[in-house]
């Protein structure tokens, strides 16, 4: 009986120790307000929820950007999204059918067959402004190169004729333009210039939209990120220096159209052509900041039409092509060598030397015989042209030199003389300046702009101090004392 009162007894007191402890607690609790805190934290998590459900994920301001995981890993995400970007430049991208002349040769039974045949050739352009009676677009130069005709597809897949506007040949950019009457008034409502961004501030992992005329089929959209910046990417041509590098697919087709940032800005021009089928998730583009520059100095050039053979203007000068191998070997810049300065062409061209190299003309930079020969195909005899060359000083340092030079008449150097001449580095037959077969220059091949027959040949060069004479029929001989003056 006594065990079973002491139980009670303990039970009892051990409630009433807990009960005053507990009354103790919530007496401290409402003193020191606690109970009014925790109402408020949960108040604030409650509208915050309710708050991260109405904004939209898609809208994220830039202080607010996030590293999300995707197919090609880590993207930084702009305001918008890849939809969003596409359907907002989708009006300024267009697609260019290039029209090429190609010539083939063959045999038959009745001897050799010549057959020169169009192809159609696909690239994309950006819409990057327009003046008072053009649409301007930019492009890539490799894009519209030996084109009979131009074609632009619009958004509405509309039509228009193209012009070539300039050109830079050393980094593989052109400028097209379209007459703003040829382009309806239905059309010019869909269509736009884009907002042209800033590569210097994308940084490697960021994502980016490339849109194009992938292999002539349409408009396409891919993504990816930013693999690299400033990359060194060796061509046929030489190195093109300064490339973005990108895992967006970018395929045939795809040449001159737009990368874009996640703000819908372009940050590049793409070139398809360095893609390789041995490798994935290599493209390259070429940065808005370098672009915008040129493109800037191109369209400020008058559109210029092909002007009829009788009568296009000639420097006066015989060239040859220093391309990328013979540049790295012997010291010298890339370019168009000048060896022989003419006479009697009509040129104005004494402000010229022998051994200068001509790397631009009208601010349109050239590297071979037949970039410079399409150029100009679009100038009349008397024209002034201004040149850039790369010319030696006492040191042997070249310094770039702006000049101008007065154009020549082709037909005064064909005028009584229809013989055909030796050109003395070449090793092959020289050709007329204006002859269809001429542009050869991305094979090294020499141009020759002023010179009809050998009496041209036979004048000494003045400064170059060899004897044409006695290496007129050694043309393999000339060919290695031409290098061996540049041997370091």
């Amino acid at each position: 009986m006594k065990r079973v009162v002491g139980l009670i007894f303990s039970a009892l007191l051990f409630g009433m120790i807990a009960g005053g402890m507990m009354v103790g607690v919530n007496y401290v609790a409402q003193k020191s307000n606690i109970y009014a805190v925790l109402g408020e934290n949960k108040d604030d998590t409650k509208k915050a929820d309710e708050g991260a459900q109405k904004v939209s994920p898609s809208v994220l301001s830039k202080d607010k950007e996030k590293a999300v995981s995707s197919g090609n890993g880590s993207a930084s995400i702009g305001t918008k999204t890849v939809t969003e970007v596409a359907k907002d430049a989708m009006p300024s991208v267009v697609a260019i059918t290039n029209m090429m002349r190609y010539q083939e040769n063959g045999f038959s039974i009745f001897g050799e067959v010549q057959k020169e045949t169009e192809l159609p050739a696909s690239g994309s352009g950006v819409i990057v402004g327009e003046n008072e009676t053009e649409l301007l677009i930019a492009t890539n130069n490799h894009v519209i190169q030996d084109s009979n005709s131009l074609t632009i597809s619009f958004i509405d897949d509309s039509t228009a004729t193209a012009q070539v506007k300039g050109t830079d040949a050393t980094v593989d950019i052109a400028m097209l333009s379209v007459k703003l009457s040829d382009i309806s008034p239905e059309t010019r409502a869909k269509i736009k210039p884009i907002a042209i961004g800033s590569s210097d501030a994308m940084e490697v992992g960021d994502q980016v939209v490339a849109i194009g005329n992938a292999l002539g089929y349409g408009q396409s959209v891919t993504t990816g990120i930013i693999s690299a910046k400033n990359r060194d990417v060796q061509t046929k041509e030489g190195v093109s220096k300064g490339l973005m590098q990108t895992d967006a697919a970018i395929n045939p087709g795809n040449s001159g159209g737009a990368l874009l940032n996640m703000e819908g800005e372009l940050i590049g021009i793409n070139v398809a052509k360095y893609s390789d089928t041995d490798v994935e998730g290599m493209g390259y583009s070429i940065p808005s900041s370098e672009a915008e520059k040129i493109l800037s100095s191109l369209s400020t050039l008058t559109t210029r039409e092909k002007v009829p053979e009788a009568e296009q203007g000639v420097l006066g000068v015989q060239v040859k092509d220093i391309d990328a191998q013979t540049a790295e070997s012997f010291a010298m810049p890339k370019g168009i060598y000048i060896y022989k300065i003419l006479k009697d062409t009509g040129a104005k061209n004494e402000a010229l030397q022998e051994r200068d190299i001509i790397t631009k003309l009208d601010g349109q930079g050239v590297y071979t015989t037949a970039n410079l020969k399409a150029l100009l195909a679009k100038y009349r005899a008397g024209e002034e042209v201004k040149l850039t060359v790369m010319r030696q000083d006492g040191s042997g340092k070249y310094n770039e030199v702006e000049l101008s030079v007065t154009l020549g008449k082709a037909s005064a150097l064909q005028s009584g003389n229809g013989s055909k001449g030796t050109n003395p580095y070449s090793g092959g037959e020289s050709k007329a300046p204006d002859s269809s077969d001429g542009d050869n220059g991305n094979n090294g091949d020499n141009g020759n702009f002023g010179n009809g027959g050998d009496s041209q040949q036979d004048e000494d060069s003045g400064n170059s101090g060899s004897d044409r004479d006695s290496t007129e029929n050694d043309p393999f001989k000339s060919f290695q004392d031409f290098f061996n003056e540049y041997r370091r």
